[in-house]
C-alpha cells in the first residue's frame, strides 16, 4: 500500500491510495498464529531447560523412580498420538466437504483429548495424595509446571475444539471456519511433539537417573 501524488489542476496537491499487492484472505491470520506458535516454543524451551536444571534436585524427597507410573504415561501418550490422527482423518474429510464425517472425527479427536486431560489429573491428584507437591522439592516444581502448563494448552485446544464444532454446524464449512480448523490442526500438533519431548525428556529420562 502506497501514497502516489498526482498533480492536480488547482495548486494542492492530492494523494491517492495505490494498492500494488492483492493479499489473500485470511493471509494475516496464518501469519498471527504461526508467529504465536514460535512464541509458544520459546515458552516451553524455558520449561524445558528450568527442568534440565532442576530435575535433579529432590531434597530428600520422592524421586521420579518414587512417583512415575510408566505404563499409564505411555496409555496416556497413547491417547494424545491418537487423537492427533483423528484429526488428520477430520481435516482429510473437510477437504472433501464432508462436514458429517469431519465432525464424527472432530468429536473422537474430543475424546481422547479428554482422556489424556483425565488421566494426567488421576496422576497429579495420586502424587498430591502421596505428599509430592510442587512445593516439595525444585525437582517437583519444575516438573508440576511443564506439565501442567501442557495441560492447560490441551485443556484450551478441547474448548477450542468444541468452539468450532458449533461453528460449523451454524455456518457450515466457510472459508474462516476452515481456516480457524487449520490453525487448530497446527496448535494440536504442536502440543503433540511437546508432549513426545515431555515424555522422553521428563519421564523416560527421569526413570534413568
Amino acid at each position: 500500500m502506497t501514497l502516489a501524488v498526482v498533480p492536480p489542476q488547482s495548486s494542492e496537491p492530492v494523494f491517492y491510495v495505490v494498492d500494488e499487492h492483492d493479499h489473500p484472505e485470511g493471509a494475516s491470520t496464518m501469519l498471527g498464529f504461526w508467529i504465536y506458535l514460535m512464541s509458544d516454543c520459546l515458552i516451553f524451551a524455558m520449561l524445558f531447560a528450568t527442568f534440565g536444571v532442576l530435575g535433579g534436585n529432590y531434597a530428600a524427597g520422592p524421586t521420579p523412580k518414587d512417583l512415575f507410573d510408566l505404563p499409564l504415561v505411555a496409555v496416556n501418550t497413547s491417547m494424545l498420538l491418537l487423537s492427533s490422527i483423528t484429526y488428520g482423518f477430520a481435516m482429510l474429510a473437510m477437504e472433501k466437504s464432508r462436514v458429517g464425517a469431519m465432525q464424527a472425527w472432530l468429536v473422537i479427536t474430543g475424546l481422547f483429548g479428554l482422556a489424556f486431560i483425565s488421566i494426567e489429573l488421576f496422576e497429579f491428584a495420586h502424587m498430591i495424595h502421596e505428599g509430592a507437591t510442587p512445593q516439595r522439592s525444585a525437582f517437583l516444581s519444575s516438573f508440576f509446571t511443564l506439565v501442567g502448563t501442557h495441560g492447560l494448552h490441551v485443556t484450551f485446544g478441547l474448548v477450542w475444539l468444541v468452539t468450532l464444532m458449533v461453528q460449523v454446524a451454524r455456518y457450515g464449512l466457510i472459508e474462516a471456519n476452515r481456516r480457524r480448523l487449520m490453525c487448530l490442526s497446527m496448535f494440536w500438533h504442536f502440543l503433540d511433539v511437546v508432549w513426545i519431548g515431555v515424555f522422553t525428556f521428563v519421564y523416560l529420562m527421569g526413570m534413568l537417573r
